[in-house]
């Protein structure tokens, strides 16, 4: 993830930055206005676990809008749902300020209503109610694809149009060169013509990536397409090495799950492959995790048709796995 770009200022900004990237984030958007308020009607926001992009006017309101995102995006509100809080014309009044602000969840939507009096340490007076909408609070798939081949190509297309975190590596840099915008360019954010989501590496030590990412845990999503067969095989002995590490580890992080591993295959590579990992010490059950060949069988055997099959085959693991 490139974090050299600049912070986002104003809230569409934050809103696309935040969607390519998966990240977490809540947009709070003012929906109704009672007297004076610090903002107009459609005033928002954008909070992260980390940052906030734009203002709904500052003070006692945005800390409370704040710290209510982030209860959210934590999960800490609890799930049973409370009657809102109708704005009155007495609550315009001192006497409002000991009215508690509620909060109302629908499915990923919740509204919240605040007199804007004294228990915010506001003095304008009127009340808004503020409506919060959760994305991403589920990670979207995290896909580390080795190689830049015609299937790897096709893949892209695909993904390119879902919601996903794409690592794609490759040691051949011309095989990227299709994608250059400007060869003669240094900001890497620019430098190639690929959807943010999808980061492109040339790198000699493939193997390399494939720890981190595992360890990072959560649903993860490995595909082995390589143009060499031992670069293949030794990303998928990497991959189950920190499989066996991680699940053997006293402090395996509870939320880390075993990832998809997959290399693309015919079924006499496949049996070529599971053999000399079992010649090599690794354990029948250990060895049943890889996917080989991938994608389901759905037929065809054009780029297209198995990159089809391959995004197939992962929408239905990540799906079931959150449902």
């Amino acid at each position: 993830m490139n974090e050299s770009l600049a912070p986002p200022v104003v809230w569409y900004e934050g809103l696309a930055r935040y969607q390519q990237r998966g990240i977490a984030h809540v947009l709070a958007t003012v929906v109704a206005v009672n007297g004076s308020a610090p903002r107009a009607l459609q005033a928002k926001m954008i909070i992260t676990q980390d940052n906030i992009v734009d203002t709904l006017g500052g003070g006692g309101l945005e800390h409370d809008v704040i710290n209510t995102a982030r209860q959210l995006l934590n999960g800490e509100i609890a799930a049973t749902v409370t009657k809102e809080v109708k704005p009155k014309v007495a609550e315009t009044d001192g006497e409002s300020t000991l009215i508690p602000s509620k909060a109302v969840r629908r499915d990923a939507v919740y509204t919240k209503h605040y007199p804007l009096g004294a228990k915010l340490a506001q003095c304008c007076g009127g009340s808004v109610t503020v409506m919060f909408e959760c994305f991403n609070v589920t990670p979207p798939m995290s896909v580390l694809v080795f190689g830049a081949g015609h299937v790897a190509s096709a893949l892209m297309t695909i993904l390119a149009e879902l919601p996903c975190q794409v690592d794609w590596v490759e040691s051949r840099p011309e095989m990227f060169k299709r994608y250059l915008v400007d060869e003669s360019t240094t900001n890497q954010s620019k430098l190639y013509n690929l959807p943010a989501h999808i980061r492109p590496h040339i790198d000699d030590e493939p193997v390399d990536f494939v720890r981190p990412f595992i360890e990072q845990g959560g649903q993860r999503f490995i595909l082995v397409m390589t143009h060499d067969h031992s670069v293949d095989f030794e990303l998928v002995r990497a991959a189950l090495d920190t499989i066996s590490d991680t699940s053997s580890s006293d402090d395996q992080c509870s939320d880390t799950l075993i990832p998809y591993i997959g290399c693309i295959a015919s079924a006499t590579k496949a049996k070529r492959f599971r053999d000399r990992l079992m010649q090599r010490g690794y354990s029948e059950q250990l060895v049943n995790q890889l996917v080989m060949p991938i994608g389901l069988q759905i037929g065809g055997k054009e780029p297209m048709a198995v990159a089809v099959s391959i995004v197939a085959q992962l929408l239905q693991q990540y799906h079931q796995a959150i449902s």
